[in-house]
């Protein structure tokens, strides 16, 4: 169902709705067109019609697809550490180690279960346990393993598939050099992670790759993202939900997401 807010005519509540927006499932956002203090409450929000209607330029398109932004104040709370420039090597991959369990627990609320008969040490009961869904993560190098390390933590049992890519600093498009993933794709769901979704190209040709293979379903796992990068991933795979820490403001005239955190991989590996 298809959400639509009033649009806000001044900017600095333009950027204070902004911030609402990483605030979880349960939004409450001020209505500041009319000057009230009523508070308005969206549950499931589609946030890409939200962000059509008030967001910049660059976003003013409709854009189909969902994006699932988690506002979990744990998430928060480690992303900011994160964000800093003052974070060690060694801390910003604890870091992203953690907040990966984290996400990890959010993407896959949707699974589905079985009852099934057990034995506790006082009765026999029913209880609940995973339907048997083969799960399969896969890592867009080299940031992606990052996450992939956190994932793996929830989900020990899962599928582990990579795929090699950099972006050209010239044209700045995607260029594969590796791709690796399980067998029979077709039995399994796919969760595709990299730190960031920035200009949107490494991602799109990433998912491009997969659906190659025809797995059962496709989910996109970042920390970052901006409407850019959004707008680039759902206008070649509107099919494929994004979950994501935050939604920045931009990118800048180097490509970095605004504000940012910098180049994840670069921090991760301490490679500059």
């Amino acid at each position: 169902m298809r959400v639509e807010l009033p649009r806000v005519r001044r900017a600095r509540s333009s950027q204070r709705i902004r911030r609402y927006l990483a605030c979880g499932s349960a939004l409450r956002i001020r209505d500041y067109l009319i000057g009230s203090e009523k508070l308005v409450e969206r549950r499931d929000l589609d946030r890409s019609a939200w962000l059509g209607a008030n967001s910049p330029d660059t976003f003013a398109e409709h854009m189909p697809g969902k994006i699932h932004v988690i506002g979990h104040p744990l998430v928060q709370h480690k992303l900011t550490l994160m964000r800093s420039k003052e974070t060690s090597t060694s801390t910003f991959r604890n870091l992203l180690r953690e907040i990966s369990m984290l996400l990890a627990y959010e993407v896959c609320r949707d699974l589905p279960t079985t009852k099934v008969r057990i034995e506790t040490p006082i009765a026999t009961t029913i209880a609940p346990m995973l339907d048997g869904k083969k799960i399969v993560l896969i890592s867009i190098l080299r940031a992606g393993n990052g996450i992939l390390d956190g994932m793996l933590e929830i989900l020990p049992s899962a599928r582990v598939g990579h795929i090699g890519l950099y972006r050209d600093p010239k044209t700045l498009t995607a260029v594969e050099y590796y791709y690796k993933v399980p067998e029979n794709m077709g039995d399994r769901d796919a969760i595709v992670v990299d730190p960031m979704l920035a200009t949107g190209n490494s991602a799109v040709a990433a998912i491009d790759r997969l659906k190659e293979s025809g797995p059962r379903s496709i989910k996109f796992v970042c920390l970052l993202t901006c409407p850019e990068g959004i707008r680039v991933f759902h206008g070649s795979h509107p099919d494929v939900p994004i979950y994501t820490a935050a939604v920045d403001d931009a990118l800048n005239d180097k490509s970095y997401i605004v504000p940012g955190l910098g180049d994840a991989g670069d921090r991760l590996f301490g490679t500059k």
